[in-house]
């Protein structure tokens, strides 16, 4: 578990899982992307998917797993609304990065729709390389994909 300033940051159980379904539009506004969120993933993967939890609940969440050619996959990450621009996606991913190498993984990888500027802009920052991918996600479909090597060391304010 990583304590910053009062947020916990742990693997997440299936309580979590739900609350967070339970919380969508506080992390997604008004995108519904319940459909990417799988508790398979949180029950096969635990260690890999994490909460940043605090007194008034959960602030953000990274659900990913590492592949067997030790590749660090981010599935979906989210801060709620009041804690975006705290350097908490930084954390979370950072997180994620310590619990995917000690799983064996040497690079991480992510995926977002190139109409998600906001997500490009973050990955960039945390210095990952980005491609864009045509039908990556079916015909006609193309979709930004991220790749960078381990150890991830970002800053946060």
């Amino acid at each position: 578990m990583i304590v910053v300033m009062g947020i916990h940051i742990a693997p997440a159980a299936v309580a979590d899982f739900h609350q967070v379904l339970t919380d969508h539009s506080r992390y997604w506004g008004e995108r519904d992307l319940r459909s990417l969120h799988l508790r398979a993933l949180v029950q096969e993967f635990g260690s890999t998917c994490l909460v940043a939890r605090a007194e008034d609940g959960i602030r953000g969440y990274v659900f990913g797993f590492v592949t067997p050619d030790g590749t660090g996959y981010v599935h979906l990450i989210a801060t709620r609304d009041d804690a975006r621009g705290t350097g908490l996606g930084r954390r979370l991913y950072t997180a994620f990065a310590e619990a995917a190498e000690r799983h064996g993984a040497r690079r991480l990888k992510a995926i977002t729709s190139i109409e998600n500027t906001g997500s490009i802009a973050f990955h960039r920052s945390l210095g990952f390389d980005m491609k864009i991918v045509d039908d990556y996600n079916g015909p006609g479909r193309a979709m930004a994909v991220f790749h960078r090597d381990v150890p991830l060391n970002v800053s946060w304010p």
